[in-house]
């Protein structure tokens, strides 16, 4: 016979999806940030050596 109430792991499925993506979430932004310093750096630096020449 199935057990009545609710199924005894959704609860923490969800809450572990919900963290997981989360930290996957946090780990994209970074990276993109991380991006667009470089990003920033090289580009002042092509100035001041633009600048230079």
């Amino acid at each position: 016979m199935p057990k009545k109430g609710k199924a005894k792991n959704t609860v923490n499925k969800a809450k572990h999806t919900r963290l997981m993506n989360q930290k996957i979430n946090k780990v994209k932004l970074e990276k993109q940030q991380t991006k667009e310093r470089l990003k920033a750096i090289i580009l002042k630096a092509n100035e001041k050596k633009d600048e230079e020449s």
